[in-house]
């Protein structure tokens, strides 16, 4: 029987909620060590991030990281026009924040923004993920509109890096065919690169 795209995100999202304060640190802590050396990152100068809601994986010590390496570094923040698309607002650790409408902080609309085909690389979170590059996300489908140029360009950039814990992994994921699938996916144990991406 197979699992409906609903159930595995509840699931999967009480997993990564019943995660304790210190195992969230821990994979913070292995997901920036994971992810601190990877070249096509360390090339990069415009990569676009997230905060953590919801028991994501928190990818701030990689932000403060590379910030200290020169990057620019930005933030999603919903699209004004109501298109469930986000765009990317320049952040710098620290920065007042306002939240949105599901609560998430967001940076500046003064900032530098960039479109989405500007970036270089996009580490975006996730719900649930198999070994194939498949992204379950949140439901709202932001991402995977705001990526829709990709799917007939595979290869262009940015590179999309779904960020996890290993505990949302599934052996595979029911899809759709609006769905974004990610070429590399990094947990706090592993750097999984997708078998059809060369990079």
């Amino acid at each position: 029987m197979t699992i409906s795209r609903a159930t595995l995100r509840k699931q999967l999202r009480a997993a990564r909620r019943a995660l304790s304060p210190a195992e969230q640190k821990r994979a913070a802590t292995g997901l920036a060590h994971q992810l601190r050396s990877f070249l096509p990152l360390l090339r990069s100068q415009h990569i676009a991030f997230y905060l953590p809601n919801d028991g994501e994986v928190d990818p701030r010590p990689l932000i403060r990281f590379m910030e200290r390496c020169g990057k620019r570094c930005y933030l999603p923040r919903l699209h004004p026009d109501g298109s469930n698309r986000v765009w990317f607002v320049r952040y710098r650790s620290g920065e007042k924040l306002s939240d949105n409408r599901f609560g998430i902080p967001e940076p500046c609309v003064q900032n530098q923004k960039l479109p989405a085909w500007a970036l270089q690389v996009v580490l975006m979170p996730l719900v649930g993920f198999d070994r194939n590059g498949n992204r379950l996300g949140m439901g709202g489908g932001f991402y995977d509109r705001t990526f829709a140029f990709k799917r007939k360009h595979p290869n262009s950039r940015p590179l999309l890096i779904g960020l996890a814990h290993s505990v949302q992994e599934v052996p595979a994921l029911p899809t759709e065919s609006w769905d974004m699938p990610l070429d590399i996916i990094a947990t706090e144990k592993e750097l999984l690169r997708v078998p059809r991406l060369t990079l």
